[in-house]
């Protein structure tokens, strides 16, 4: 199984793919799609569009996993994150139909790859780096991210802890 993990944002959206299959876990490809502040909007929306559209036609991911948004207190930023992770979902929607696309909180993604759901952020990367048997933790950060969302739904019984978006 193919699993695309996308870490959401605007300025940059993580992403990590990796193959599951009973014998290994394995890495197939991380990074991030970064846009920059000096674009409008709707450019920055089209480049993360375009550029999930071309991870899911190169790679074609039998699950599409996602974070779920979590905001404190900055309004413009989670509207902002929020559109950007509208147009992820619908390239993901458009070529991957939506029964194939989960969402996981953050407390959701800590304890499956932890045990714990306050795990601190160093913790899961160094899990990630494990479990993948990776020389280093990923960079930047929002692609550790990503791996861990895909690495949490691989190991995640999908009908108890997973959301399948519809």
């Amino acid at each position: 199984m193919i699993i695309l993990g996308i870490d959401p944002g605007y300025a940059i959206v993580g992403y990590g793919i990796i193959e599951k299959t009973n014998k290994y876990t394995k890495v197939l490809d991380y990074g991030v799609i970064e846009t920059h502040k000096s674009e409008k909007m709707s450019n920055r929306l089209n480049k993360i569009y375009d550029g999930v559209c071309y991870l899911i036609e190169k790679y074609k991911p039998d699950a599409f996993a996602m974070e779920e948004l979590f905001f404190q207190n900055n309004q413009k930023t989670a509207i902002n994150v929020a559109m950007a992770r509208g147009v992820t979902l619908l390239a993901a929607t458009k070529l991957m139909g939506s029964e194939k696309l989960y969402e996981y909180t953050p407390l959701q993604i800590k304890q499956a790859l932890t045990g714990n759901g306050r795990a601190e952020k160093h913790q899961i990367q160094f899990m990630v780096k494990a479990i993948l048997n990776l020389s280093s933790v990923p960079k930047p950060d929002d692609a550790a991210d990503a791996l861990a969302v895909a690495l949490c739904h691989s190991q995640t019984n999908l009908i108890l802890s997973g959301t399948n978006i519809k």
